[in-house]
């Protein structure tokens, strides 16, 4: 079972949340509030991660490098949402 510390969860929220909100303003203001933008980063980091890693970039740090991934998710999440709906 994994256990995950409450710092550690504010930590995933806190970077969610402004990973959504950083992708939101790069693809043309889209948001979907402050619930839907946390989700939207949790998942973009997953996302960042594994297109980063196959492209062969590695980010090492904290922080900032955690942020730069999910943001970097987070926006081709969201690209492909917009595709989607454009043809729905």
């Amino acid at each position: 079972m994994m256990v995950i510390s409450v710092p550690s969860l504010i930590g995933m929220l806190i970077i969610g949340a402004l990973a959504g909100w950083l992708a939101g303003l790069i693809v043309r203001g889209r948001g979907f509030g402050l619930i839907g933008n946390i989700a939207v980063g949790i998942v973009g980091a997953l996302v960042g991660g594994i297109v980063l890693h196959a492209l062969g970039v590695f980010l090492v740090g904290g922080f900032l490098a955690s942020l730069i991934r999910a943001a970097f998710g987070a926006v081709i999440l969201l690209v492909i949402v917009g595709l989607v709906q454009r043809a729905a």
